[in-house]
């Protein structure tokens, strides 16, 4: 689960941060609405943080951004603001729930858990594709009711592939989704076939493998059928 906290305080920023990564989240911030733009036109995000001010921009005008270039994931507001007016605003600007400044962070973790069993898992706590099962948050996979034995990129891997099901997805796409804007520095994506023949391999072993497909010369993807 990829996190972007768009955020100009930057101690509250790398607290958040430390907090969702020590949960099992991929988390990078922004601390001005530039950056954010920048970084939400590069990469992918499964959720969005948003604060509403920002030194050279409005979270508003992130938001309403997001909803134009059609993003699928969750957004929540986080803001100082606390009128009834600013949350009927940011929710009316397409964000999906508004958290007011200070909050716990461990609330916070669950409007993010919440979130995304309603906006990626449709509402419900597993993930059910034919003979597999996914639980996200206790980071488990089942084979035809049998656990799996997964290392965690592998668990992610699959978790991105299966809520991306019949999308190819390219090898650059799958790097930079599971290890952030930190693969810009990346000689080759060699890693992503590694740990894709690892996952098949086990996938193969429990009988599931025809699902994971290459589609040669262009990446990767998750058929249901």
């Amino acid at each position: 689960m990829k996190i972007l906290i768009v955020e100009d305080e930057i101690e509250l920023s790398e607290s958040i941060v430390s907090y969702l990564k020590s949960e099992g989240y991929l988390c990078e911030y922004a601390l001005t609405y530039d950056s954010a733009i920048d970084k939400i036109s590069l990469y992918a995000y499964d959720i969005i943080l948003v604060d509403l001010n920002l030194p050279d921009g409005n979270g508003i005008q992130i938001i309403r951004k997001l909803k134009e270039s059609d993003f699928k994931g969750g957004i929540i507001i986080t803001s100082a603001r606390e009128t009834l007016d600013d949350r009927i605003s940011g929710l009316n600007s397409g964000a999906d729930d508004y958290l007011i400044k200070p909050f716990h962070l461990a609330e916070l973790n669950a409007r993010i858990k919440s979130l995304t069993r309603r906006v990626l898992f449709k509402g419900g706590n597993t993930i059910t594709l034919n003979e597999i099962k996914i639980k996200p948050d206790a980071h488990e996979v089942y084979i035809k009711g049998k656990l799996m034995d997964l290392t965690r990129k592998e668990f992610d891997l699959l978790l991105f592939l299966v809520t991306n099901k019949d999308r190819v997805l390219s090898k650059e796409s799958i790097a930079e989704h599971l290890w952030g804007d930190y693969i810009d520095s990346a000689d080759s994506f060699d890693f992503v076939y590694a740990h894709i023949k690892n996952l098949r391999k086990k996938l193969t072993n429990k009988g599931v493998g025809k699902y994971l497909q290459t589609v040669y010369g262009v990446g990767y993807k998750f058929i249901e059928n």
